[in-house]
């Protein structure tokens, strides 16, 4: 094989073993980035676990926390098992690469053994003399001159040349020792993260024993709550058709079109604002985890019996507040019975709710800004916890916030 080819050749292997690299290293990157939010959900959750069980009363909102910790749990597992699966892969392509360089060190020794070999028989400094002045002219005696030079300087840097080969070698045998240490590291931790799912999956089954002695108190409190959904679903279908009557109003004294939800260059803007910003808006309290998602789901222990969620959930700690998740104008502030005060911000055509306040720091016609607080959370002192609710609505079409809000919380 010719020195060309073998170059070629070698170039071509290290180009092909180096060309996933970057690949690999984005998405190893975007598996930690993950598995480090998913580990804070955990660590979240465990704590709003521990105050939780302080009551010593099983609740379905502790039911919820342990189903949202497992949900994490394996997802992180999944994650886990995507690195070590990224880990193995770049094991092998590191192998492949040290056997490469290997070959080509193992060439280069053979070039360089056979150089010093003819070196050795043809060390006789008088025959290289003669050799040169036996030369038929100047320029040929140059020429026989210049060659014993290059190939000394040859020789030189074939010496040079095995040596950053080997160096690089042994680089590479200690990097791959190190994430062969890395890749033992991450299966003990996924085999921690499995012990932890199996014993949280044990306490759900305690507490869903627990909860089904308190049939009749759960059923109770689903009664209230679709009572007091439906009560805030009435309002805010009231509260929306007033604006849209308001808009329509204004827009025929202007003498402009009044179908549809006619708005204000202003409101408009603010709208298209809002959309822009879907998947991008921050979460409605400042800590918290999604522990009852939007649309309709079975109760989590009464049987046959589904429920219809038109927001999602979030569990947060005691006292917290509420904040609002876009700037925009109040349009009213509700009061439900025993579920406390609901607040109502319109963004043109777009609707937030924020419900399971205590206490708000804001009234109808105020002007809010993003991340602005909206109020205090209502504490349940059974769990020592609070909640919040919010839902989205375009016009009278609820929304599912999870696809407004960012994807993970900032914790």
């Amino acid at each position: 094989m010719s020195r060309y080819v073998f170059k070629s050749l070698i170039g071509f292997l290290l180009l092909a073993l180096a060309l996933p690299v970057t690949s690999s290293a984005q998405n190893k990157k975007a598996l930690q980035e993950k598995k480090q939010q998913l580990q804070k959900e955990i660590e979240f959750t465990n704590q709003l676990l521990s105050e939780t069980e302080q009551s010593k009363k099983t609740s379905l909102n502790q039911l919820r926390q342990i189903d949202k910790q497992i949900s994490s749990r394996e997802q992180l597992i999944e994650t886990m098992e995507e690195e070590i699966s990224l880990v193995e892969d770049t094991i092998q392509r590191l192998s492949a690469s040290i056997d490469t360089l290997e070959l080509e060190l193992d060439l280069l020794k053979n070039e360089y053994a056979k150089m010093i070999n003819h070196a050795y028989r043809n060390r006789d400094d008088y025959d290289r003399l003669m050799f040169i002045l036996s030369s038929k002219n100047f320029y040929q005696a140059f020429k026989r001159l210049q060659y014993f030079q290059q190939y000394a300087d040859y020789r030189r840097s074939q010496a040079l040349r095995i040596d950053q080969k080997q160096a690089l070698i042994d680089r590479k045998i200690k990097l791959l020792t190190a994430i062969k240490i890395s890749k033992e590291g991450l299966l003990q931790a996924k085999l921690q993260e499995r012990n932890d799912l199996s014993s949280q999956k044990n306490k759900k089954v305690e507490v869903v024993n627990s909860l089904k002695g308190k049939e009749q108190k759960l059923k109770k409190d689903l009664k209230q709550k679709r009572e007091a959904a439906k009560q805030i679903n009435k309002a805010i279908e009231k509260i929306i058709a007033e604006e849209i009557r308001r808009a329509r109003a204004a827009a025929k004294k202007a003498g402009k079109s009044e179908k549809g939800f006619p708005m204000t260059p202003e409101a408009i803007a603010l709208s298209n604002s809002f959309a822009e910003n879907k998947g991008k808006l921050p979460w409605p309290v400042a800590e918290g985890v999604i522990t009852a998602q939007f649309g309709e789901h079975p109760h989590p222990t009464l049987k046959g019996v589904k429920v219809q969620n038109n927001g999602v959930d979030i569990s947060t700690k005691k006292g917290n507040m509420g904040r609002a998740i876009y700037k925009g104008k109040v349009s009213r502030v509700i009061i439900i019975p025993r579920e406390g005060k609901v607040v109502m911000i319109s963004h043109g055509e777009y609707f937030t709710v924020y419900s399971y306040f205590k206490e708000v720091f804001v009234s109808a016609g105020d002007e809010v800004d993003t991340k602005q607080s909206l109020g205090v959370l209502v504490d349940d002192q059974n769990e020592n916890a609070s909640q919040m609710h919010l839902e989205i609505w375009k016009v009278m079409n609820k929304l599912n916030p999870e696809r407004w809000i960012y994807k993970s919380n900032d914790l």
